[in-house]
């Protein structure tokens, strides 16, 4: 068994190796939508729900565990884990908005600043 809670049986692919070139990758930041964690939990979301809507009151097999969620674990993640992960998402959102109007701020100075001649009022 590799340790790892979610590759707990050989049915389940083991993750990739962290290495020291993903450790330096992932501290520069994301320097693409594939890297952004934030826009993979939104995907994470969609394939959730899709799963969901198409179980249909059958039992939905996962591959680490013989025994297939029913519906009492399909209510858990109906009911528990899909407003967690929106209320997340939401979090973010206020989070990037904030973001954006602390950088607008100092952008629409500049603005006036360069419409006024370059001249700060001082």
């Amino acid at each position: 068994m590799s340790g790892l809670p979610w590759a707990r049986s050989h049915r389940c692919a083991a993750p990739a190796p962290i290495t020291m070139a993903l450790i330096t990758s992932m501290a520069a930041g994301f320097g693409s939508p594939q890297e952004d964690p934030f826009l993979l939990l939104e995907s994470t979301l969609k394939a959730v729900e899709r799963i969901l809507r198409h179980a249909s009151q059958q039992p939905l097999q996962r591959c680490w565990i013989d025994h297939p969620y029913g519906e009492e674990e399909l209510t858990r993640l109906e009911e528990e884990v899909i407003p967690a992960i929106s209320r997340c998402l939401q979090r973010i959102d206020e989070i990037d908005r904030a973001l954006e109007q602390q950088l607008e701020g100092p952008r629409e100075q500049s603005l006036q600043r360069q419409a006024n001649g370059g001249s700060d009022g001082g």
